[in-house]
């Protein structure tokens, strides 16, 4: 099976599940919350097998003990961030919104304008330019979320739709350093043509704390 072909099963097996939530919501259950928590634990124990498939001779330095047990640390204050905006599902929703369409507008335009490298030691395909196509484009989808819901534009929605899209992005960084560092392709393979829960997901790990410090 092609990569492209791999993509688009992912791409279906994800659009179910949402749909499985959206039926399960309607009838009481906080299936949001649950499937959240669920990939965040996916998230830690990928992290735990990463450490377990990585060469011996990275591990028995200090140094990268401490980068992976600050990471797992940290997943462990996603996983109380998932937790607690996870009932609140139309928040769930803005924040779906806004990372899908800031990965989506720094692939599209990095791809067409990008030239100027981000960090290429660390993720060689992404751009200035891409970032800021990104950052743009999610806040330009936290925007439109507020007015299809409303009817008014909301200012806090600007202010969140940057954060959320500059913070998924430096998630992905990071995650793509962990990867190069310790010489790991992806994290998982759970996920046709996308790797695991962490290579997904990983636009989380910043943006879900900030959603939860927000509310709180």
């Amino acid at each position: 099976m092609s990569n492209t072909a791999k993509r688009i099963l992912a791409t279906i097996m994800l659009l179910a599940i949402l749909w499985g939530i959206v039926v399960l919501e309607s009838h009481g259950y906080h299936a949001t919350r649950w499937v959240a928590v669920l990939v965040v634990l996916g998230m830690i124990l990928e992290v735990v097998l990463a450490i377990k498939r990585a060469p011996n001779d990275l591990l028995k330095k200090r140094n990268n003990t401490l980068i992976f047990v600050g990471f797992l640390a940290w997943l462990l204050v996603v996983l109380a961030a998932a937790y607690c905006v996870g009932v609140r599902q139309w928040i769930m929703l803005l924040l779906l919104m806004i990372i899908s369409a800031a990965d989506i507008g720094a692939w599209f335009f990095g791809s067409l304008f990008g030239n100027d490298k981000l960090w290429e030691r660390i993720s060689p395909n992404k751009t200035w330019v891409g970032q800021i196509a990104g950052i743009m484009c999610g806040t330009a989808a936290s925007v439109l979320y507020g007015m299809l819901g409303t009817d008014t534009f909301l200012p806090q929605l600007l202010w969140i739709g940057i954060s959320v899209s500059l913070l998924s992005q430096y998630g992905d960084l990071t995650t793509s350093w962990i990867k190069r560092h310790f010489k790991l392709k992806d994290f998982g393979s759970i996920i046709p043509g996308h790797g695991g829960f962490l290579d997904r997901f990983d636009g989380w790990i910043y943006a879900l704390p900030l959603i939860w410090f927000i509310m709180m």
